[in-house]
């Protein structure tokens, strides 16, 4: 599957987000290495604490379902007449965290309207338990 493509299943999955309260949609889509794909979109509650982000829906989906490889990630965040700054752009803190728990450090992270990254990028110092 291509980037672009991967890129046209995240904005598939923001058409199905449940954000009544920040009105800030985001949808994720997910490739494993076996060719699966898996969506997710953001969905909120009137308890933000309880909000669950599109990428971690996306990412627990595709576990429940295989122990495949994630080979890439796309996200697509916020709506067509929000002027987001580019930069802006780019998965929260939590969804990091989350994302180096099941991709490795090289695993590409395509964001719609901004770039694509490496997980490394993104988050460089991960938390890591030690064994």
């Amino acid at each position: 599957m291509s980037k672009d493509e991967l890129i046209k299943a995240a904005r598939a999955a923001k058409a199905h987000s449940y954000s009544p309260y920040s009105k800030f949609p985001v949808g994720a889509a997910v490739l494993l290495e076996d060719g699966q794909v898996f969506s997710g979109t953001n969905i909120e509650n009137a308890s933000y604490g309880l909000t669950c982000c599109a990428e971690r829906v996306a990412l627990f989906s595709a576990r429940t379902a295989s122990n495949s490889k994630v080979t890439g990630l796309a996200i697509s965040i916020g709506r067509d007449e929000d002027q987001l700054a580019k930069e802006s752009l780019v998965p929260c803190g939590a969804c990091r965290q989350v994302m180096s728990e099941f991709m490795s450090p090289d695993t590409p992270v395509h964001v719609d309207g901004n770039r694509s990254f490496t997980l490394a990028e993104l988050l460089p110092h991960s938390f890591v338990l030690p064994e």
